[in-house]
């Protein structure tokens, strides 16, 4: 434990999530110093916990798990039961939030619902993130990261449009919509200290979606078209003797000539003069590059490419950007010494806070690792406060 002030020192949350979204958002509340208690089910815990078979100490504590799970403490509760139902409504007693990722309904129908915790706490911040909201058609359904990727826009213009559509390999919308839950949560807590009573903050992977496309939503109202870096005509990934390099031939008064001068090739540029010309010869423009680039090594090219003040870099596996300096300079490596995992290095925190720099207080916790800490504590709070 550290004795250092954080932002959210002294703010209780009553975490109910699972899996992805929820987690991801609950571990960056954590990471900001807030006191976090993981809400899971007796012998089954987080889903996430049994994503790899049979449940072993080691299976329930794996890397996926652990990954979206530091700074929390587990307690293990049956909300099932009137005795868990009982324990988490006098734990929302001392909390200041109660974020869930559930269904839409499924909190109402445990009694834990907005209406019914603020009753008991009217300061309580109830925070949902759901698949595609509270309200609506699709309200009922189950969300996930893929689907929200297909019913959004995002999984039609990922590739180049002559390339079948895929699914985005990273978990885009679960990330992104954990981050807008967290600026709900910080929002309602600072509206609080203005009002003193607490609400409900929503959030859904749908929403999430849809909002990181502001700009393509706004060109698509008003021309019936989207920017599609894939689908610029000076703007690809090609291969190198070594590898491969991306270059944005963009933001720039003539970025064909500068490319060209790059890669020391005739001067295209007279001859496609404007992006409509451009859009219009991709496919030699781009071959063009490519057959070229294919002769060098990347750092061949790159030196070169810089040289034009030209947008690139190299294209590199996660292992790779894991060990570049950049990445340990920058704060994102957090190596710890986990019991049952060993030795295990997590993404740090991508907000550093000068004055309040992230640590780990809390090692991802084992199932109920903390139910007997918790419950003591919760009994010396309760006994106060019937004394004052």
């Amino acid at each position: 434990m550290s004795d250092q002030i954080m932002p959210l020192s002294g703010v209780r949350i009553i975490d109910f999530t699972q899996v992805m979204l929820g987690p991801c958002a609950t571990q960056m509340l954590g990471d900001f110093g807030a006191d976090v208690i993981k809400i899971e089910r007796p012998g089954a815990g987080d889903l996430s916990r049994n994503f790899f078979g049979a449940p072993s100490e080691e299976a329930m504590n794996n890397a996926v798990y652990a990954s979206l799970n530091r700074n929390k403490r587990s307690v293990a509760i049956d909300t099932k039961s009137e005795e868990g139902r009982q324990q988490v409504r006098d734990l929302v007693k001392t909390a200041d939030v109660v974020v869930d990722n559930f269904r839409a309904g499924v909190m109402e129908r445990l009694g834990f619902g907005y209406d019914d915790l603020k009753k008991i706490n009217p300061r309580i911040i109830c925070a949902s993130g759901t698949g595609f909201g509270p309200v609506g058609p699709y309200a009922h359904k189950g969300g996930q990261d893929v689907l929200a990727q297909a019913m959004t826009g995002v999984m039609e213009k990922v590739q180049d449009p002559s390339i079948p559509k895929s699914i985005y390999p990273t978990t885009l919308c679960d990330y992104s919509a954990g981050m807008h839950l967290v600026q709900g949560i910080l929002a309602a807590l600072l509206m609080r200290e203005k009002t003193g009573v607490g609400q409900k903050v929503g959030v859904s992977l749908y929403d999430s979606m849809i909002a990181m496309q502001m700009q393509e939503a706004a060109q698509w109202s008003k021309h019936r078209e989207v920017l599609n870096w894939a689908a610029m005509p000076l703007t690809g990934v090609f291969d190198t003797t070594d590898g491969a390099i991306v270059i944005v031939g963009a933001f720039k008064a003539n970025p064909l000539q500068d490319i060209c001068t790059a890669l020391e090739i005739d001067d295209l540029s007279p001859t496609y003069p404007t992006l409509d010309h451009q859009r219009a010869n991709k496919p030699f423009l781009q071959q063009t590059f490519r057959e070229r680039i294919a002769t060098n090594s990347s750092a061949h090219w790159l030196e070169r490419l810089e040289a034009q003040d030209l947008l690139c870099a190299p294209v590199r596996s996660l292992g790779e950007a894991l060990a570049d300096p950049q990445t340990e300079i920058n704060g994102m490596l957090c190596p710890i010494d986990h019991p049952i995992l060993g030795e295990v290095t997590f993404v740090g925190s991508p907000v550093h806070l000068s004055a309040a720099p992230m640590k780990v207080r809390h090692l991802p916790p084992r199932l109920g690792e903390h139910t007997d800490e918790v419950m003591q504590e919760l009994a010396t709070l309760l006994r106060t406060e019937a004394a004052e």
